[in-house]
């Protein structure tokens, strides 16, 4: 029997849009929480905290929920979850004012200016475009949309409402990426040729998500690895890849058995140009001898070779540890560099956003370069589906350092 106050995940998504030009028009006529009529330059909310509401909250929000409540730019006003003792749950314990079961109560409820998406990867793009839809500034999780069609009419729309788009990973605001770009940038590892990344583990067990339709390892684990490899080696010209099913069953808590939909083992090779190529692995079927939120901090996942130099990152690049370089000039002998993590928190992405509406002070992690990200991994299935290589259409500025 359904719950009388829960939605399953098609009626979630199929009333986002209307609900998201209802609200529109709702805030439109009353005045809450209006866009800033010029939000490229400096601070577009003055005066006050960046009014906050969190869609989604389930195992990610637990992480999320702490760095916004620190966060002095934040004032957190609504939580949302299809299912309501979730949201409601998260509003007692982080001092909430109001709580919702469905995204059209959440943007006709009280004015907020930024949603934080957390939900399930097959919901963000039409749970973004609802939000932009009703001027809504948006932090999403990864991915923006399950290819490039769908990111790329989130940044248009975003742009004709005149708001603020973002999203997960958060990768390149690390130091240790800074770090291994400017490497690379000031020639120290002569003429790059090559990179290689891995990130994988047995397998979430806590949602089917992940192992259903558009789910899948290059969309939950992959995407860091390519967010990082693209912005130190710049846009992918072309993918192919190869992906399969390792395991077509997993037992789910509170589901039990299901049959598994969506890769989970994946191999991406990305051209770069110029000669310069990068090999990405990633899956649900990877035994580590510690848990991949515990990596050792020796464990290399990510190397960029040139003809004078190499470096590898210790620990993944969402959590990192510091950067080993090796080089001609040093005798090859490997040498930690950028061990400290200077405040990076890979879910700060939500609170760096806030920053920047109170600051003007922009991340360096754009919504073009996860646009970019989201058609590689649109492409891989695509490659794995037709066994050609696959030309990329997007691209995206370079990542900013100073």
């Amino acid at each position: 029997m359904k719950h009388p106050h829960i939605f399953t995940r098609r009626e979630f998504i199929k009333d986002t849009v209307a609900a998201g030009v209802a609200a529109a028009a709702i805030h439109a006529t009353t005045g809450l929480a209006a866009p800033a009529a010029e939000p490229a330059e400096g601070a577009i909310i003055q005066g006050r905290k960046v009014k906050v509401a969190v869609i989604g909250c389930g195992n990610v929000s637990g992480s999320y929920f702490p760095t916004l409540v620190a966060s002095p730019h934040v004032e957190l006003v609504s939580t949302c979850d299809i299912i309501p003792e979730r949201a409601e749950q998260a509003a007692k314990k982080h001092g909430v004012p109001r709580h919702f079961p469905h995204i059209d109560q959440l943007l006709a409820g009280p004015a907020f200016d930024l949603l934080v998406n957390l939900t399930d990867i097959q919901q963000h793009h039409q749970i973004n475009r609802a939000a932009l839809t009703a001027s809504r500034h948006v932090w999403s999780e990864k991915p923006l949309g399950i290819n490039y069609a769908e990111a790329k009419e989130l940044l248009d729309l975003a742009a004709a409402k005149r708001v603020q788009l973002l999203g997960s990973p958060t990768v390149v605001a690390s130091p240790q990426f800074a770090f291994m770009a400017q490497t690379i940038r000031d020639g120290k590892l002569g003429r790059v040729a090559a990179a290689h990344a891995s990130y994988g583990h047995t397998g979430p067990s806590w949602s089917s998500f992940f192992y259903e339709k558009d789910g899948g390892s290059l969309f939950d684990l992959g995407v860091y690895s390519i967010t990082t490899l693209t912005g130190l080696l710049g846009p992918a010209k072309a993918v192919v890849a190869m992906t399969g099913i390792v395991t077509p069953v997993r037992t789910i808590t509170g589901k039990g058995e299901i049959r598994v939909a969506a890769e989970d083992n994946a191999m991406l090779i990305m051209d770069h140009g110029d000669g310069v190529l990068s090999h990405i692995q990633s899956g649900f079927n990877y035994y580590t001898a510690r848990e991949h939120s515990d990596t050792e901090p020796a464990h290399h996942t990510l190397s960029v070779t040139g003809t004078k130099g190499a470096l590898h990152l210790a620990g993944y690049d969402w959590g990192p540890h510091g950067v080993d370089l090796a080089t001609r000039e040093t005798g090859g002998r490997l040498q930690r560099m950028a061990a400290e993590a200077e405040g990076y928190q890979w879910q700060g992405g939500a609170v760096k956003m806030a920053e920047f509406l109170a600051t003007g002070v922009r991340p360096r992690f754009t919504a073009a370069h996860a646009a970019h990200v989201a058609e590689i991994i649109a492409g891989a299935h695509q490659s794995q589906a037709t066994g050609q290589r696959i030309a990329m259409a997007s691209t995206f500025a370079p990542v900013k350092l100073a």
